[in-house]
């Protein structure tokens, strides 16, 4: 008979959508692999290619297979709940940029300097007709932002406000090297803060920490990431990035694990260790790898053009704040951190599949079985991936079982059949039991 196992609620409960959307493995568009390819160094992208997430088009740039774009897309819907959850209002803004918006709202030559895409529209396009016109492929959108809101703010009532969008980024990438974390061409989660005093921005700031906390902690590493305090550059002081702990990472961190919070090498001095309170004897070195960064920009961008008028009739220059995150490098770096010998570990907020289906026979009522148990699983709400393949041994089903890193496997073999049920195994557990078909199915089922 089948073993009845203790059933405990999962700490954040899988994606609810009107159409389960799942897959027989036979129809499912690429193949796993087995060997790492070629070029590629990070553990990420080794992974990622060989599981068929990911297909790289050229150094720094990637393309997101079936697979890979679930994960992202369950990554963007976290950060997307979260970044409402704070009253932010997500746009959608061009990669196309203007060279007078650069010169205009920042008085250095950041066009010339930083390192990003430029190229000339064809004169054609210009409104005058006469002459070539350059332009920047996007790599943040603290200009363009500020010169829009100079139709929508004036006055103290129109703010605070809060903007963000998931956009399309390019950077000059000279290092691109590290998978999905470091690219050419990438989407960037970038919000925007706008705020009529210091003391508004600061407690927006303190919101948007709770929620970049919030966003690691549901997608899998909260335990692994601290708050980071870094240079604040131009803008400010100190800025606060979260770094993910893992060899891969190419910053240095020393982090007060009691504390909870972490200082880039970049700014680990005498000074500013005795200004945050903390000491050198507990700080514990550490590579890690940035997940996310927030700034506070003040009025370099708004003075003197994006202002609001006070109660009194008074202008002032509006009160900024900058906040990314890349989701896909937080995908890679979700990899990076949580893979282990055998392949990826998906965390189930953010898992390809709920569960990896698998039958073990081509005998012709284990392949009815498991028919049987698919077609349930889906008239339940959970997510599947079936491998239905005939071809494959059941050693190769195993392996890219491991290496696909769907959060649970269900086997129907010979064996779960005389014992009336299903053998489920965690992909973070060695053994699996089996287990009643209703059993499997609370354990599975969303919560409504």
């Amino acid at each position: 008979m089948a073993k009845q196992i203790t059933l405990t609620k999962r700490p954040f409960s899988v994606k609810m959508k009107s159409m389960v959307s799942s897959m027989k493995q036979s129809k499912l568009f690429t193949k796993t692999k087995k060997e790492n390819p070629a070029n590629e160094v990070s553990k990420n992208a080794q992974l990622l290619i060989r599981g068929g997430f990911i297909n790289k088009e050229m150094a720094g740039a990637y393309n997101f297979l079936p697979l890979g774009l679930r994960v992202l897309n369950n990554i963007i819907k976290i950060i997307r709940e979260e970044m409402n959850a704070i009253g932010g209002q997500e746009i959608f803004m061009t990669t196309l940029q203007r060279r007078e918006l650069w010169e205009k709202y920042f008085k250095q030559d950041r066009w010339n300097t930083d390192v990003w895409f430029k190229t000339n529209l064809n004169h054609n396009a210009d409104p005058d007709g006469s002459r070539s016109r350059e332009i920047g492929l996007a790599f943040t959108h603290e200009e363009p932002i500020s010169n829009m809101l100079e139709q929508f703010i004036s006055s103290y009532k129109d703010l605070p406000l809060s903007l963000y969008q998931f956009q399309t980024k390019f950077r000059n990438e000279v290092r691109a090297k590290s998978g999905i974390i470091r690219t050419r061409e990438f989407i960037m989660k970038d919000l925007y803060s706008f705020s009529k005093d210091e003391k508004q921005h600061e407690e927006f700031y303190e919101r948007v920490k709770k929620a970049y906390q919030n966003i690691f902690k549901r997608v899998g590493i909260g335990h692994l990431t601290y708050l980071t305090f870094a240079s604040g550059g131009t803008f400010s002081k100190y800025s606060h990035e979260f770094q993910t702990v893992t060899s891969a990472g190419e910053d240095t961190i020393y982090i007060d694990e009691n504390k909870g919070i972490a200082l880039n090498k970049e700014v680990y001095n005498d000074e500013v260790i005795n200004n945050l309170g903390l000491s050198k004897d507990t700080l514990v070195e550490n590579k890690a790898v940035e997940v996310g960064n927030i700034f506070t920009l003040g009025t370099k961008f708004s003075d003197p053009n994006l202002v609001f008028t006070d109660e009194k009739g008074e202008k002032h220059p509006v009160f900024m704040g900058s906040y990314g995150i890349g989701p896909a490098r937080l995908m890679g770096t979700v990899v990076e951190a949580l893979a282990d010998d055998k392949g990826i570990i998906w965390p189930e907020s953010i898992a390809p599949f709920q569960v990896h289906l698998l039958a073990l026979s081509e005998d012709e009522k284990v392949k009815k079985e498991a028919e049987k148990v698919y077609e349930i699983l889906l008239k339940n709400n959970i997510e599947v991936l079936f491998d239905d393949r005939e071809e494959n041994s059941a050693g190769e089903k195993f392996a890219d079982t491991d290496l696909l890193g769907i959060p649970w496997r269900a086997v129907i073999s010979v064996r779960s059949i005389k014992e009336s049920g299903v053998e489920l195994k965690k992909r973070t557990e060695e053994k699996g039991e089996i287990i009643s078909l209703d059993a499997l199915l609370k354990l599975l089922k969303p919560n409504n």
